[in-house]
């Protein structure tokens, strides 16, 4: 539970040394850089063009990856993305780096190959189309193309609309009766679309095709050389001959199967190149000297001034690091790191706030398991997070992080399960009462939320209040750590003595023994100490808040407003009824599943429709319910516990590491 100390560190080397150093920062990976204070009329290096090209290598590698993942007959698991990257060693990726062009040929080759299946996939739909238009004139048997002999003229088209041949006869001798000798073929009919084969005198021939061109005629698009039929095999010949090729060119691309490490060794080498040109662009230098400067961890300092002292002439001065440009890192054990993305959603603690997330996290889980508390549920989540944490170690951290935080709340919800009774609901009842005919009941540990609903309600708020209890108790520790003793005083005690006052004159009252339907009678002098309590804090409140204002009306109205925001108390734990309202519709859902599975009783028939409903029901409660107890968790974290203590706003740690796509490096 700590936001690292960060250090701004200042290094001055010698030129020579400049890509040596960087690339033993790059490795290390603790280091953020950032120039922008150095002296601006200092020089940079232009390595635009050198990225670019590592940046085009990278590219051509990942592009040849995805041609081989597409076609590879080697399909991966659902679960494959969190296996994590494979480590490899250092010495392993050298031996790789040093055939790259031989591997970058490769890729070419694969691309290549890729290029020539889209243009086989053109040429096929192409082909396709020259069959369709082939199709109405495959009873012709001239070539599309033949014009007619010595003395007689062969016209080939089509008319659109639903004419048919008498019918153009009939026009023909209105619109020309002066053509004589000719002939028309009808080829084929269908679809309003009418082909024709003209043959006509040749002398004749321009007249009689005006003649045509006035009802519509037009010629083929496609004029071939051969007889539609033999040109329409032909078309097939082809398509036939262009699949086999595709085919030949598939399992050429199988066969580079084997290159596909090594191309993602290759890729990650030239993304590592591209990322370090980029930091060396923004470097400042001299003739003979440049400078690096940016943030780290202090406690990495001494190690990393050590390593780089003894191999290279350098300058290192390092210095604590202050004002907003900080940036933030944390540092948890195992069970505080796995709700650092729950708190890195929000936002990285500010300057002067605290890591919260051990404790948010310890929030987190109470609440996660209070909301869905069924203990088998609770166990399935545990076990399947257990299971792919041990199956994939090397899982990406991240996710790593998040899958550990849900076994922690799954063991949550076996706990509240075991506490409220809920094993699948009222799974053991229903079953041993309709399948065993013989009632079997497990009394909760506590009580059953389902029977006293009320009383879960009052719990619900009371572990709210000590939720938000614990935020203002982190402000106040915040304050007394910087020494902000009065601001304490005013923006926690009085709050805490208002509150705490208000709640022991309430506990007594009817209108609470009302609502939990419990009888709490405190001694009469607790409740005057209470009244006295809350008459302190709201006095203090309303004199003190406004402090920093000289006008004493002014100070005055800032009280009152402040004193107003006890609304906002009232507000916030009512919130918490929400742990109520998801618990009960985890058992409430549960119990009807059981009910409605039971329904056709103790037979055959009964069993399939009991598991089937079992199966499924349950399966779509537990998933429902846990997304509601995740958004509704987080939901209380963001707006009832940080409202009272943490702005967030911090700014991300990003240091200048070899940040690879698909392997992690590791030194030999």
């Amino acid at each position: 539970m700590a936001v690292l100390q960060m250090q701004r560190i200042s290094i001055c080397a010698m030129k020579k040394n400049r890509k040596a150093i960087l690339e033993e920062l790059q490795s290390l990976g603790v280091l953020e850089i950032d120039a922008a204070e150095l002296d601006p009329d200092l020089e940079t290096m232009d390595t635009m063009n050198a990225r670019l090209l590592f940046e085009k290598n990278a590219s051509l590698c990942d592009q040849a990856i995805m041609i081989l993942d597409e076609f590879s007959q080697e399909k991966e698991s659902m679960l494959a993305s969190l296996a994590g990257k494979p480590l490899i060693g250092r010495k392993q990726e050298q031996e790789v780096i040093e055939n790259q062009e031989e591997i970058l040929k490769a890729a070419r080759e694969i691309l290549e190959y890729r290029k020539r299946l889209t243009e086989n996939s053109a040429a096929v739909i192409k082909i396709e189309q020259q069959e369709a238009a082939l199709a109405p004139w495959i009873a012709l048997d001239i070539p599309m193309n033949f014009s007619g002999t010595e003395l007689t003229a062969v016209l080939i088209g089509s008319i659109d609309g639903n004419v048919t041949r008498d019918q153009v006869y009939a026009r023909l001798a209105a619109d020309a009766p002066d053509l004589e000798a000719f002939d028309i073929q009808e080829i084929s009919s269908d679809a309003g679309k009418l082909c024709l084969a003209v043959v006509c005198l040749k002398s004749q021939a321009q007249q009689m095709e005006e003649a045509l061109r006035m009802q519509g005629f037009a010629r083929p698009a496609q004029l071939v050389s051969e007889v539609p039929a033999q040109e329409l095999q032909n078309l097939k010949d082809e398509v036939e001959r262009i699949h086999k090729e595709t085919g030949r060119i598939q399992e050429k691309i199988r066969s580079l199967h084997t290159h596909k490490n090594n191309l993602q060794l290759v890729s990650d080498y030239f993304r590592i190149r591209a990322q370090k040109y980029e930091v060396l662009g923004q470097l400042r230098q001299s003739a003979s000297t440049f400078f690096v400067t940016g943030y780290i961890p202090k406690k990495q300092v001494p190690s990393i001034e050590k390593r780089l002292t003894e191999k290279y002439d350098i300058v290192f001065e390092a210095e604590d690091a202050e004002g907003e440009n900080v940036p933030v890192a944390l540092q948890n054990g195992k069970f505080g790191a796995a709700g650092e993305g729950v708190l890195a959603a929000f936002g990285l603690p500010g300057k002067g706030e605290i890591d919260p997330s051990t404790i948010m996290t310890a929030c987190y889980v109470f609440l996660f398991g209070l909301m869905l508390s069924d203990a088998a549920y609770g166990l399935i989540v545990f076990a399947v997070c257990l299971g792919v944490l041990l199956k994939f170690p090397r899982m990406e951290s991240g996710m790593q992080k998040s899958i550990r935080l849900f076994m922690y709340c799954g063991l949550s919800t076996l706990f509240w399960g075991v506490m409220f009774g809920g094993y699948f609901g009222d799974f053991i009842d229903v079953f041993s009462k309709v399948y065993l005919h013989r009632p079997v009941t497990v009394k909760p540990v506590w009580f059953a939320p389902l029977n006293e609903p009320m009383r879960l309600l009052v719990f619900s708020m009371l572990f709210g209040l000590i939720h938000m209890f614990l935020g203002m108790g982190l402000k106040g520790y915040m304050l007394i750590r910087d020494k902000k003793y009065l601001d304490f005083f005013c923006d926690v005690v009085l709050w805490f003595m208002l509150l705490m006052g208000l709640i022991l004159i309430f506990i007594p009252s009817s209108m609470f023994r009302s609502i939990s339907q419990m009888d709490l009678n405190l001694p009469a002098a607790v409740v005057q100490i209470g009244k006295w309590m809350a008459i302190i804090g709201a006095v203090g409140i309303l004199f003190i808040s406004g402090r920093d204002k000289k006008n004493p009306f002014l100070r005055l109205a800032l009280g009152a407003y402040d004193l107003y925001n006890i609304t906002g108390w009232v507000s916030d734990i009512l919130s918490y009824s929400r742990l109520l309202a998801l618990g009960l519709a985890t058992g409430v859902i549960a119990s009807v599943m059981n009910q409605m599975g039971s329904m056709l009783g103790d037979s055959i028939l009964g069993w399939i429709v009991f598991i089937l409903v079992f199966v499924i029901g349950h399966i779509f409660n537990l998933l429902i319910n846990l997304l509601g107890a995740y958004v509704h968790t987080c939901r209380l974290q963001y707006v009832e516990f940080f409202g009272k203590f943490f702005e967030g706003g911090g700014k991300e740690f990003h240091p200048f590491r070899e940040n690879t796509k698909y392997v992690d490096i590791k030194e030999d």
